[in-house]
Parts: structure tokens; C-alpha cells; sequence
């Protein structure tokens, strides 16, 4: 960095410094500008003038995640004086958008993250200034507890400070529309387009965040009668016909979830409830996983092991904030695909393995479609999702559409009873929580395992039952994460630049660039590539993590008659083929 340009950098960093409302965050700045001047030391002082550099990079962006980032000082960061710049933002575009009646009602909640209520309360203190209406959840509380409350409360609408299953030292705020602010299908559901970049517009006009006014009072606090509201709304989709007779263990892994959860199943006549002793309460830190993520390898180890120990016929597993829902059961086919036990991998040695998102999708598509055969109703999916849940949809009569993917769209689909995604979410029941639930989704899920259990059989059986009516689907995941995310879209142009011929041995026959647009929707940032023997790899950039994630499915022919050892024999076949293709794209990605 030459003398010039780290002399305007240093004066961008005054200036924002200047603007801080938080000491602490000042401090932050003022020590590292100082070091960046005065270190002898050329490699600390590089080091530091980097750092700077990326901070200032630009403003952290609002989109329809609305914001996530790492928590430090600095506009491409999260932090107070970005968070109030935001609320502000998104207070002018509701006084401007929302017209006649009351004033703009909002609601506010949070998790447990560090600085999450600090980051809540300035924003109810920001709304409150500006004349909204404001509410706020007394306590850290899971994602599905404020969605409920858009629409429970018939807010205009809502803010959520989490970073959902990103790592510790990240935060974000979702922003939900309802009542007065949005149509009727996206009422209670996140932001999209075009509401994020107007939104976006409002905060790049706000004035620094210590221009920005600050209530001191004036908000109201929503006492447990909301939650109770939301564990009333839940409860009422249990399966009250159900023997209640499974051992279940649950994880929040250390988020908001563990005590909702417990209260959920506790009062559908579950006694036999056992929260993992060491990522039940919560803590911002995650001591005990790597990512705080039920997909991420070893995330689910404790739970597994735990079930192991005790018999346990199910593992449910909620992330931070408890919006996704992870299943583990025993299958007795990953013994027999597995190495022999070494002594280090028990519970999983003895057959425990965590469902695929697709898997638990179909399973409680079934159980919604059964519900709704012939209805008029719809379900809905993802376009990285299996394409299974489509033809339950047909088989039962009733409508499916495919969306972009992200619940934001899923959630907006008319007439919709039902919606996932792969990515661990399920909406089951889309009048009261728009969005995904994981909460209401491990009730469903409980539900039938234990109606299951009473006919001798498992979700492993209804699966294959699934199989035999449909053709077996197994679906799997690529992932690449990366440290410079100036990769992700090198990557993405290298794979359009020279896409593979062939995946597992098939010709590739359709290659479809999603920035295109595709049936019918927006375009995004995407290729979709169908081979000859009908696999399908759909490879996109994450929306909220540093990652090119490539989604793998095969389809082979059941037989409607077909024996375990038959379904055995194609499952096998199945995941050899599934290797085969993620080994093709491993190296189509240069990974």
C-alpha cells in the first residue's frame, strides 16, 4: 500500500471513528490505526494496514439475507453504528411505504449471540425515535418465534439479529415484511427483491450513526404470552393419535432452540426427552463444535453418541437458532457401508446417521400431502432440492412449484401448504410461521416416528416405501469453502468455460446457465446440468456462507414390489453412482 493511498485510508478511518457511537468499537479502530502508523515491525504493519483495508472496503451489503458479517469495527463489519445506520434505513422505507392508519408496527427479536440484544435494543431505540410502533421479545428466542410474531401481531414488520449457524464471531439481521408493507403471500416472510434494494437505498441515505436519534424509552416488551401463543400454535399440529412412546434426544447446540423445543414435545405427551447435557443451554462461544451448523462433519457427534448411550429412537438437532431441523435414526445399511469399527466412531459404528434434507423433505411431504390430497393446495421446493417431492405432490393431487432457493421465495407461494429446502428447512405449517420452522418440523417429524414405531417400522421404512412408489432419489452435497471470496466467482466462470461432458459415466445432455432465467424465475447465479441416465447436479454460490456448493441427484428404478435386500442392493447402487459424479465435479471445480 503506498504512502497516498493509506493516507486516504487513515482518513476514511478517522472519519468513521468520528461517526462511532460505541467506545468500544472506537477503541478497536484507534489502536489498529496507531499500530498501522507508529509498528516498527513491516509485517505487522502490512498486516494491519490490510485488515483496515478490508474493513473499508465498502459498506457491509444489505441484500435479502439482510446483513451478516463478522462482529469488528468498520462499515464492512457488523457492529452498533452499522446496525443503527440499518435500522434507520429500514425506518424510513416503512414511513415512506406504509401510508394511512397507525403508525408502522415493527417487531424485534433476538438470539443469544454475543452482542445480539445490544444490537436489538439500538434498533428499537432507532424505530421508536422515528415514530414506529416497536415491540421487542423479552428474551433470546428462536428465529420461528419472531416470524410467528410478524404475523401474530399483524406487524408491518420484523427484525431478527442472528447469524443463524454461521460461525462465532459472526452476526446478521433479517428483516421480515408483513401486514401493511407486502402482498398477501409474502406477509411474515424475509425480504426479496425488489424490497431489499430499496431498503438498501434508505440505509446508504442515512446519516452517520451517531446522527441518527436514539429513544431512550417508548418500545413495549413482549411478555411470555407470545411465546405461549407460539408453543399453542405449534401444539396444535401434534399427532394427539400417536402412542407417545419414543426416547428422543434434541440439541440446540448451544442456541436459543433447546428449552422451546423441550416445551414443544414435553406438552405433545412426550416424557421421554433428553437435551445433550453440553450444548443445551445457550452460549455465543460454541465450545464444543466447529460450526454450529447440524450439516457440518462431527457437528452432531455429542447427540449421536448421547442417543447411543441411552437407546434412544431419534436424534433431532436445531441449529443457533433453531429455523433448521436435523434427524439422525439408526440405519442398519450404513453398518454394512462402513469400515470396520475402530473405536473412535461408536455411535455411528452402531448405525446412527443424520437424514439428508431431501429425505426428511419427502417424509413430511408425504405426511402434508396425505393431509391435503386433492385440496387445490401446493408444495413447494427449492430448485437445488430432490425432485421427489414433486411427484408426491402429483401422486396426492395437488400443485408443486419449484423456487429459487431460500425460504424467502419458498415462504411467498400461493395456496402453499407445505415448503423445504435441502438445507435442513421445512415449512409445515405456512398460516402460522412463514418461514422455515424447526421447531413445528421435529414435532411433525417425532410425530410420525412414533406412529411408525407402532407398527414395527422406522423412517428408514417409510423412506423405502417412498422408493418403491416413486424410484429411489438420493441426493448429496459438494461443498467448497474459501478463505479469499474473490474464488467464488473464478470458480463459477472457470465451470462455465469448461463444463463436464460427462458425470458417472453419462453424457451430459442439458446444460442450463440459471443467470438466464429459468422456467419462469428470476435469475440467479447458477448452472444446472442433466445427464443422459436422468442425474441432475445443480452448482450455485452459497447465499450466507464463503462456499460453491454443488447438489448431486441420481434416480434408479424401483421395483413397486421390491424387497429390503432389493432396495438394499439399489441403494448401494445409488450412492456408488453419487460418488462417481461428485468425484467428476470435485474436479470439474479444480478442487
Amino acid at each position: 500500500m503506498s504512502v497516498q493511498e493509506f493516507t486516504e485510508l487513515a482518513a476514511e478511518v478517522e472519519a468513521w471513528i468520528a461517526g462511532d457511537p460505541d467506545p468500544y468499537t472506537r477503541n478497536e479502530l484507534t489502536r489498529l490505526l496507531q499500530e498501522a502508523r507508529d509498528t516498527d515491525d513491516d509485517n505487522r504493519r502490512d498486516g494491519i494496514r490490510a485488515d483496515l483495508e478490508d474493513r473499508f472496503a465498502g459498506q457491509l451489503q444489505f441484500g435479502t439475507a439482510g446483513l451478516r458479517g463478522t462482529m469488528a469495527a468498520g462499515p464492512n463489519r457488523m457492529n452498533r453504528a452499522v446496525v443503527i445506520r440499518a435500522a434507520a434505513g429500514l425506518a424510513a422505507y416503512l414511513r415512506e411505504t406504509v401510508v394511512g392508519g397507525h403508525p408502522p408496527r415493527i417487531v424485534v427479536g433476538f438470539d443469544a449471540r454475543h452482542l445480539s440484544h445490544t444490537f436489538a435494543l439500538d434498533s428499537a431505540a432507532v424505530f421508536t425515535a422515528a415514530g414506529l410502533d416497536v415491540m421487542i421479545l423479552d428474551h433470546a428466542l428462536p428465529t420461528p418465534v419472531l416470524a410467528f410474531a410478524v404475523r401474530h401481531l399483524d406487524a408491518d414488520a420484523g427484525v431478527m439479529v442472528t447469524a443463524s449457524h454461521n460461525p462465532p464471531a459472526d452476526n446478521g439481521y433479517k428483516v421480515y415484511l408483513g401486514g401493511r408493507a407486502v402482498e398477501k403471500s409474502g406477509r411474515g416472510a424475509q425480504i426479496v427483491p425488489p424490497y431489499d434494494a430499496e431498503i438498501a437505498a434508505h440505509i446508504a441515505a442515512a446519516p452517520v450513526a451517531t446522527d441518527v436519534p436514539l429513544a431512550t424509552e417508548g418500545w413495549r416488551t413482549a411478555g411470555p404470552a407470545l411465546l405461549d401463543d407460539y408453543l399453542a400454535a405449534v401444539g396444535a399440529l401434534a399427532d394427539t393419535g400417536a402412542p407417545h412412546r419414543l426416547s428422543i434426544v434434541a440439541t440446540p447446540l448451544h442456541g436459543v432452540g433447546g428449552a422451546v423445543l423441550e416445551r414443544v414435545l414435553r406438552s405433545a405427551g412426550y416424557s421421554d426427552v433428553f437435551l445433550v447435557p453440553e450444548q443445551a443451554e445457550p452460549d455465543p462461544d460454541f465450545p464444543t463444535v466447529a460450526f454450529p451448523n447440524p450439516e457440518e462433519p462431527g457437528a452432531i457427534d455429542l447427540a449421536l453418541a448421547y442417543a447411543e448411550s441411552l437407546g434412544a429412537d431419534l436424534v433431532i438437532a436445531n441449529d443457533p437458532d433453531a429455523d433448521r431441523c436435523a434427524v439422525a435414526v439408526k440405519d442398519v445399511r450404513t453398518v454394512l457401508e462402513r469400515q470396520p469399527n475402530t473405536g473412535t466412531d461408536t455411535a455411528v459404528s452402531d448405525g446412527w446417521r443424520m437424514l439428508h434434507g431431501d429425505e426428511v423433505g419427502a417424509l413430511l411431504g408425504e405426511l402434508v400431502a396425505s393431509e391435503h390430497a386433492r385440496s387445490g393446495a401446493t408444495l413447494a421446493s427449492s430448485i437445488v432440492s430432490s425432485r421427489l417431492l414433486g411427484k408426491i405432490a402429483k401422486t396426492h393431487g395437488l400443485t408443486h412449484v419449484s423456487t429459487l432457493t431460500g425460504f424467502k421465495w419458498i415462504a411467498r407461494v400461493d395456496g402453499l401448504a407445505y415448503g423445504y429446502e435441502e438445507a435442513l428447512g421445512y415449512c409445515v405449517d405456512p398460516a402460522q410461521v412463514r418461514d422455515k420452522d424447526g421447531i413445528s418440523a421435529a414435532l411433525r417429524i417425532v410425530g410420525l416416528t412414533d406412529r411408525l414405531k407402532a407398527e414395527g417400522r422406522t423412517l428408514i421404512d417409510a423412506l423405502d416405501d417412498l422408493a418403491r412408489t416413486h424410484g429411489l432419489h438420493l441426493t448429496d452435497q459438494l461443498a467448497a469453502r474459501y478463505t479469499d471470496v474473490s474464488q467464488i466467482p473464478l470458480t463459477m466462470q472457470r465451470l462455465r468455460n469448461a463444463t463436464p461432458e460427462l458425470l458417472g459415466g453419462s453424457p451430459v445432455v442439458e446444460l442450463i446457465d440459471l443467470s438466464d432465467g429459468v422456467d419462469g424465475l428470476p435469475p440467479t447465479d447458477g448452472l444446472r446440468l442433466l445427464t443422459e441416465d436422468g442425474t441432475r447436479v445443480v452448482v450455485r454460490p452459497s447465499g450466507t456462507e464463503p462456499k460453491v456448493k454443488c447438489y448431486l441427484e441420481v434416480v434408479l428404478p424401483v421395483d413397486k414390489n421390491a424387497s429390503y435386500d432389493d432396495l438394499t442392493a439399489v441403494r448401494h447402487e445409488a450412492r456408488q453412482r453419487l460418488i462417481d459424479v461428485s468425484t467428476d465435479m470435485a474436479a470439474a471445480l479444480g478442487l
